[in-house]
Parts: C-alpha cells; sequence; structure tokens
C-alpha cells in the first residue's frame, strides 16, 4: 500500500523535503533533496476538488451538481486551491467574474435561440433581445 508522503514537519510545521527515492521495479535509488510537487501538498479534499473541477473542464454549474454544492461554496473552495497553490486571489477573481459573466450571456443567447427554434418568440423579439445582451 502506497500512502500520501507528508508535507510537513510534524514537530516545526516547516516543509519537509524528500531525500531518497527508489525504483520498486529495478531497485534504483536516489539520494539528494527533492521538492514535492506544488499539488502534493494539498489536503485530500482540496485534491479531490481539484479532480471533479477538472473533470468537469472547469464548468461551476457542473462541479455544483457533482459535489451538491452551491455557487458561492464552488467559488470559496477554488479560491482556497488558488490561495493554497501560492497564487494571489485579487486578479483571479477578476478573471473568473468576467468568465461567468461571458457563461451566463452564452446561455442567455442559447435560451434566446431557442426561444426562436420553438416558435416562443418573434425573429424580431429574438433579435431585440440579443441586442440587450451585447450592450
Amino acid at each position: 500500500m502506497n500512502y500520501k508522503a507528508p508535507s510537513q514537519c510534524p514537530i516545526c510545521n516547516d516543509e519537509l523535503k524528500i531525500t531518497r527515492m527508489s525504483c520498486s521495479k529495478c531497485k534504483t535509488n536516489l539520494e539528494g533533496q527533492f521538492s514535492g510537487c506544488k499539488f502534493c501538498k494539498l489536503p485530500k479534499d482540496q485534491l479531490e476538488f481539484i479532480e471533479v473541477f477538472i473533470k468537469s473542464r472547469g464548468s461551476i454549474k457542473d462541479v455544483e451538481k457533482e459535489l451538491g454544492i452551491s455557487y458561492p461554496t464552488v467559488r470559496n473552495r477554488l479560491e482556497g486551491v488558488i490561495q493554497a497553490l501560492g497564487y494571489r486571489i485579487d486578479k483571479i477573481r477578476d478573471d473568473m467574474e468576467e468568465d461567468a459573466l461571458l457563461e451566463n450571456t452564452s446561455e442567455k443567447r442559447q435560451e434566446i435561440l431557442r426561444g426562436l427554434e420553438n416558435g416562443e418568440i418573434s425573429p424580431q423579439e429574438a433579435a431585440e433581445q440579443l441586442r440587450k445582451l451585447g450592450k
């Protein structure tokens, strides 16, 4: 059984370095000081969240559905992962808000086109609604 290597010292909480690695097939051993990857340092719940996020191709709605959590909770968990990886939140938050706005606009466009296709609205109404979205 393989266990996840700890990333912090249990005594002083400083970063632990990997000092020895070995190949189970050919028995080669390496010694030195190696750093673990950023993701290896994340707790299990954040790694599971990242896996769902990637599997969902970054769709917050799909993450909401799969994990059974709300939009704000998805955003908070994502921000937690971003901070844990050592990135600043403010720039990323602005980019995410812009992406959410674009996704929302795209969904509204699709709804308008579906309404037009189903005969629920006239071409003039669809054109007017699409113009309003563009503003």
